[in-house]
């Protein structure tokens, strides 16, 4: 069997492994999935803060022996801000509980959400992704990647986004259209907050080239959302616990293919 702690499964060839009697089961409903989950949403903000004071650009003319308060001293802030999620899943409801702590208003948008689950999150309800972006300083993007939401984040929604404003992506490459967000970029001096890309290697450590991350106004991280001792911990602990009862009894709770054999 094989465990996935990820909200995407997009990562793995499910039916090959229902085929060669593989079983996936996944940690997504399980205490350690949710031990992943605030590292993430912790990430995110940290992106969010990162850009509005613009840390790294601070800490690379430190380094290299300049000082620029005069520059730097110049930020918005975001207390009284509005950030617009896209999609309300574990992640997205992290994200309003940190941004109530900042007196960030939150205005929301899912496939499946509704008003009444606004009301009972304290957010606000919008109807569609060119409502939120129209309206936030920052959007922050928490999306499974499925064949629905592959590039759904295109031109279109970009052309409405605020000049200015901040976008973040902490959930995968692939639900953006590269191209269009560096027009934005380009155009309307969106601000950008990156941990996943379209030319990620494969390995842990290697060379990366992405035309996206020498662009201005971009900060990004190495795919480490869920990258915390804390989550690693929780996630191989409860990995080993429901491999022992797959083992000792056969069941494997939050299985994804259930095979039709054993290899």
């Amino acid at each position: 069997c094989i465990c996935t702690p990820t909200t995407g499964l997009n990562h793995i060839d499910l039916a090959t492994a229902r085929e060669k009697g593989i079983t996936i089961f996944s940690l997504k409903e399980e205490r350690a999935f949710l031990d992943t989950i605030t590292p993430t949403a912790e990430l995110a903000f940290g992106l969010i803060l990162a850009l509005d004071r613009r840390i790294a650009d601070n800490v690379a003319e430190l380094r290299a022996g300049k000082w620029n308060k005069k520059e730097y001293g110049k930020a918005r802030g975001l207390k009284g801000s509005t950030l617009g999620l896209i999609g309300l899943g574990q992640i997205g409801r992290e994200m309003i509980r940190r941004a109530e702590a900042f007196d960030i208003n939150v205005i929301g948008w899912s496939r499946s959400f509704t008003p009444e689950k606004a009301e009972e999150l304290g957010i606000h309800y919008r109807q569609s992704i060119l409502e939120i972006v129209h309206e936030a300083d920052i959007v922050s993007l928490h999306v499974a990647l499925t064949p629905e939401t592959r590039g759904f984040i295109n031109s279109d929604v970009f052309e409405v986004m605020k000049p200015g404003a901040i976008f973040i992506n902490t959930s995968r490459a692939e639900v953006v259209d590269q191209k269009a967000l560096a027009r934005a970029i380009k155009t309307k001096n969106i601000r950008v907050g990156l941990d996943v890309f379209a030319n990620e290697p494969t390995t842990a450590t290697g060379d990366f080239s992405d035309e996206i991350v020498s662009l201005p106004g971009v900060y990004g991280t190495h795919h480490i959302g869920a990258s915390t001792d804390q989550a690693q911990e929780a996630i191989a602990a409860e990995t080993v616990r429901i491999s022992h009862e797959f083992k000792e009894t056969g069941s494997v709770p939050n299985v994804i293919n259930l095979s039709d054999r054993t290899p």
